[in-house]
């Protein structure tokens, strides 16, 4: 699934080629996503100028001057970007979003998890995002933050990162690289966790996912950029898919655990047992 550093290279690619351009028409090839596309979307959306493209945790949010266009990438989905509406759509080429030079903002998602929805009201009303957390790279989330929303919470600190109603976006994969550079075992009950640990889990959050915008993301299964490349981040992975490879610190083998029914990865020695 796209992550918060993936769907950030989405809306920095995209955005320079249609911000200020005018709608001119929406294809819509398949409209049965996790919701069903709205039949008038092409009628609604036609005319629309885009004012700016950004993100709000996993979505990827088209300001319009007549609403807001959200799209969730789901599972395998991408946005890619095309000269012109002559580029023959291929089998998972759901939605084309047509401009006024030409341009087209092509939807692909071979598994149709995805999501295209629009709304007429300012974003904080939207209900997609009414529980939401604070962004992780916004000067809101920070030591502070953390300890107050850690006090009595029982749950394991891997699972309290990915919880989106405390912090949005920080996925598995990267759930599991900021413990490891924090030192921080991803079974330690998150109400243990000291104030010095918290302003650690901070700078590795932001470390590791800037890092992962600057290489372009962690790509897996289908996800592809604007531009049609993968990412490459998966790479530096520290410990992420790396069971019984030695750890990059002290040469224990790295171990795999499940927690909160996703695989979890971490050092024995590095990350010992805080019980």
């Amino acid at each position: 699934m796209p992550e918060l550093p993936e769907v950030e290279i989405t809306v920095r690619g995209i955005a320079p080629h249609i911000t200020g351009k005018t709608i001119s028409q929406v294809i819509v090839r398949n409209k049965q996503l996790r919701t069903t596309i709205r039949d008038d979307i092409s009628k609604i959306l036609s005319q629309c100028t885009v004012k700016e493209v950004k993100r709000r945790a996993k979505y990827v949010l088209i300001i319009l001057d007549a609403g807001i266009l959200v799209i969730h990438l789901g599972m395998s989905g991408s946005l890619l970007i095309l000269p012109n509406s002559t580029t023959k759509p291929q089998k998972h080429d759901h939605i084309d979003v047509i401009f006024n030079d030409d341009t087209v903002l092509r939807y692909r998602d071979p598994r149709r998890f995805g999501l295209f929805e629009w709304f007429n009201y300012e974003i904080e009303n939207i209900p997609l995002f009414r529980s939401l957390g604070v962004e992780p790279l916004s000067s809101d989330f920070d030591a502070d933050y953390l300890y107050r929303k850690i006090q009595k919470r029982t749950m394991p600190v891997k699972q309290l990162l990915m919880n989106a109603q405390i912090v949005v976006g920080i996925g598995n994969i990267y759930a599991n690289e900021v413990l490891f550079l924090s030192k921080i075992n991803p079974k330690t009950v998150s109400g243990r966790l000291s104030y010095a640990q918290c302003e650690e889990l901070v700078a590795n959050t932001i470390h590791v996912l800037n890092k992962s915008i600057e290489n372009g993301g962690s790509t897996l299964r289908d996800f592809k950029h604007s531009d049609g490349t993968n990412g490459y981040f998966q790479q530096s992975h520290l410990v992420y898919g790396k069971e019984n490879a030695p750890c990059c610190n002290c040469n224990t083998p790295i171990k795999r655990i499940t927690l909160g029914q996703r695989s979890t990865f971490f050092c024995p020695v590095c990350q010992p047992d805080a019980f």
